[in-house]
């Protein structure tokens, strides 16, 4: 019987896999379909005046849609805009602050209300986009059909990467940003080789580039696993004849709790202003552009400022440390030393406020090194740390929940063959 289960659950785990890896190929399937009426070649010469900005950075996170002026040319990047707008007004509207105390359904409000953010950033940016291409296309017909094809796409990506949370494996969003990354490593390597072959590259360099890749790949992935462990006790309860509890354990506080969430929110912000001083002409307005560009001294220390403060956002947001508290001292546990509730919030607070700067400047090193590196060798292919950091963090964030789905499915397997056993003992 056990056997049975466990291919029932090997089965239900290939479906989900197979689903996942469905919805990216339909997603890669899009980004080669461009919007209708684009000239091409007129197209190319545009996006060649913007290499080195930060339509670069953004066309890497599209998977290459916003060169070819794709159906998915805004990517999932509206949809995480207004993610962080409604999570950042969660904690200066109380409106919204009670629907995420409400649970499931005042999340789903939140969700909601998000996805009518999305559209609205969708046109926003649509319209802004076509405003650039006037140059290709003057009138308002090809504004709005731009504005509306834009929009469709990305309220598409934003349903696939739903459902592949909901059906799939992993985090959905996340998944589609890590294919669009992972779509321009191929690209990447037939450029270093093809400079290798002219000569334009050595061979020592080719070795120096590699081994910087591989070590910021360990650092992440040493950093990632990494975990502080606050030792817990749990008292000892005499219940009828049985004595419960009197173990140790240790509640473990990961070095960066906010995963690879603080460079997306980041970038993501950084990119509005950016975006939006490409659509005037003025001086002034293309000097601060020119600012808010990848390598410029004030885009790393507003990238560094905002990855600080979205680290501890975040954390502050997904990990309640008055809840931790509460349930400790709800199931007898306490931390040597500190006494239980408030006093033992607040330690875990002060622990967690320390690791997470720590975690930061960890986020904020792989972020900013990798870049200012490939400026200086002049690498022929983006090789920027905080697509590093998506590629390894979802990667391990899908793996363990591909390994806890496994588990908890033996889990409830061990369990079910348990009773089995025992109602067969008692009768």
């Amino acid at each position: 019987m056990s056997g049975i289960e466990g291919l029932v659950k090997v089965s239900e785990l290939r479906k989900r896999i197979v689903f996942t890896l469905i919805m990216l190929a339909v997603y890669r399937i899009g980004v080669h379909i461009p919007v209708p009426g684009v000239d091409a070649a007129a197209l190319q010469k545009v996006f060649a005046t913007m290499k080195g900005t930060i339509f670069s950075w953004f066309n890497l996170f599209s998977g290459g849609a916003l060169e070819r002026f794709s159906i998915f040319a805004l990517g999932v990047a509206p949809y995480i805009s207004s993610s962080i707008i409604f999570q950042l007004l969660t904690v200066v509207w109380p409106y919204l602050a009670e629907l995420q105390k409400e649970g499931d359904q005042g999340r789903k409000k939140i969700t909601q209300y998000t996805r009518y953010g999305t559209v609205l950033l969708a046109l926003v940016q649509g319209y802004g986009i076509s405003t650039v291409l006037e140059s290709l296309h003057v009138g308002i017909a090809f504004r709005v059909m731009t504005m509306i094809t834009l929009c469709t796409g990305t309220i598409f990506l934003m349903w696939v990467g739903e459902q592949i949370s909901e059906r799939g494996i992993g985090n959905g969003i996340s998944l589609l940003i890590y294919s669009g990354i992972a779509a321009g490593i191929p690209n990447g390597i037939g450029s270093t080789l093809s400079l290798y072959r002219t000569g334009e590259m050595s061979f020592f360099k080719i070795l120096m580039i590699v081994g910087v890749i591989l070590a910021t790949f360990f650092v992440i992935i040493f950093f990632e696993r990494g975990a502080r462990r606050i030792p817990v006790q749990y008292a000892k309860r005499i219940v009828g004849r049985k004595v419960y509890g009197g173990q140790n354990s240790h509640l473990p506080l990961k070095v960066n709790t906010s995963g690879v969430i603080p460079p997306i929110f980041a970038s993501s912000l950084i990119m509005f202003p950016a975006t939006f001083a490409a659509f005037f002409p003025s001086e002034i307005v293309k000097n601060i552009s020119a600012q808010l560009q990848p390598g410029a001294l004030l885009y790393e220390i507003l990238f560094v400022g905002l990855i600080v403060f979205f680290a501890y956002f975040y954390t502050a947001v997904t990990f309640k440390t008055d809840d931790v508290a509460e349930n400790l001292k709800k199931y007898g546990g306490f931390i040597p030393g500190i006494r239980p509730g408030q006093p033992t919030a607040q330690y875990i607070d002060y622990v967690l406020a320390r690791i997470t700067l720590g975690g930061a400047v960890y986020i904020s090193s792989i972020c900013v090194l990798p870049t200012l590196f490939t400026q200086t060798m002049k690498v022929p292919f983006y090789f920027g740390g905080t697509s590093v950091l998506i590629l390894v963090g979802v990667a391990l964030d899908t793996t363990a929940q591909i390994e806890t789905f496994l588990l908890s499915r033996n889990y409830e397997g061990f369990m079910k063959h348990t009773r089995l056993k025992g109602r067969a003992a008692y009768s």
